[in-house]
């Protein structure tokens, strides 16, 4: 199987580097594996009017209009038009990041922007007043796993239920929901590490390990049972049988 790491950490000696690295070890003795490393890329973050090699003609900059365009007519940058063959590539997508404020660091949120570009990850599949794209289960990455490995400084009891962060999955919903299950994909439970700061060598390889067993069980492991915009349309046409 081909993997994709997307990974977003500005040190390649932290505890994601490590991580990161024994991932890529663990995964290549069965499987291809690619990484976009975006800080060592020196991924420009931004969407704007330079993601177009010949911009849409009008008044202003639309994103949504301008990404159409580009991508319609092959017009794209080419480090957005390599990322999205990456991600074609690949049979499961590996998100790896520290949470930083709540979500992932801005380098990664502008590969999502930048590359999830209209008519590839979003506006795909019918538009009609019956049917609103193919998303949440449908779309583009439809029959393609997706996982987030992701590190925190708080305890885990902060992002338990009733811990004070609120539970890790409220936390990580968007990410999950909105960026990984909208265009289709399978989405894994994550696999979180907690209180990195308090990481020494001995808790370090149980960490390792821990991941180990979750990147051999990448594809038999159950995804989160998002409800499927399939199954909501079912449900509305008996609604109103």
């Amino acid at each position: 199987m081909n993997v994709l790491i997307v990974y977003a950490h500005p040190e390649p000696r932290s505890l994601n580097g490590s991580l990161k690295d024994f991932s890529v070890r663990r995964l290549e003795a069965g499987h291809t594996v690619q990484v976009s490393d975006l800080y060592a890329m020196n991924w420009k973050a931004p969407l704007d009017a330079r993601d177009s090699l010949a911009p849409a003609t009008g008044d202003r900059f639309d994103p949504s209009r301008a990404s159409k365009h580009a991508f319609e007519n092959g017009l794209q940058s080419p480090d957005i038009a390599a990322e999205q063959a990456r991600l074609r590539w690949a049979d499961a997508v590996i998100l790896q990041f520290p949470l930083w404020w709540f979500s992932m660091p801005a380098i990664m949120k502008g590969w999502v922007e930048r590359v999830y570009a209209y008519g590839f990850a979003y506006g795909v599949g019918e538009h009609s007043d019956a049917r609103w794209g193919d998303r949440y289960g449908e779309g583009t990455f439809a029959g393609k796993r997706a996982m987030l490995v992701v590190t925190t400084g708080g305890w885990e009891s902060h992002y338990s239920p009733r811990g004070i962060n609120g539970p890790i999955d409220d936390v990580l919903f968007p990410i999950q929901h909105g960026i990984l299950y909208y265009p289709g994909f399978d989405v894994l439970p994550p696999f979180v590490v907690y209180r990195t700061s308090r990481i020494d060598e001995q808790k370090f390889l149980q960490v390792r390990d821990a991941l180990g067993e979750r990147l051999d069980n990448l594809w038999n492991t159950a995804p989160i049972p998002f409800s499927s915009a399939k199954r909501r349309r079912l449900s509305d046409s008996r609604a109103y049988a």
